[in-house]
């Protein structure tokens, strides 16, 4: 009985263990991003100011390269992410942010101040959001 016991337990630990790599394994957003628009506060940035910038998502890790290079974790709940920043200018930082992933399009709205979400992919009257638009290269 025991045995029966351990071999169920062990099974649905595997389970649960086995869906969680899956979807780190499968993660759509796993790749390298290149932003194509992008605005602050309802005002476009020229494209000039960020065509040499990338986006590259591992899991549950990022890299920004713009004048620098920040790296650090995400993590991803519905469309929504939590970036805390580890490494770069946004060393200890958390931001929000809600995303969406069409085909080879990802579109980041980011609240700068980390203090909520925001609600839609909008930054006209919120000087601290940011809102990307990435094309997968």
């Amino acid at each position: 009985m025991r045995a029966i016991l351990f071999a169920l337990v062990l099974l649905a630990e595997l389970n649960c263990t086995s869906s969680k790599n899956s979807f780190m394994q499968t993660n759509k957003l796993n790749g390298t991003w290149i932003p194509v628009q992008q605005e602050m506060g309802g005002n476009p940035i020229p494209r000039s100011s960020f065509e040499k910038q990338k986006l590259i998502i591992q899991d549950s890790t990022y890299e920004f390269t713009a004048e620098s290079v920040d790296k650090g974790a995400v993590q991803y709940k519905d469309n929504k992410m939590d970036i805390y920043g580890r490494e770069g200018v946004n060393t200890g930082r958390h931001f929000n942010a809600i995303f969406k992933h069409e085909g080879n399009q990802l579109t980041i709205c980011y609240n700068l101040k980390g203090d909520a979400y925001p609600e839609a992919f909008e930054t006209q009257g919120h000087p601290l959001y940011f809102l990307c638009v990435f094309r997968r290269n």
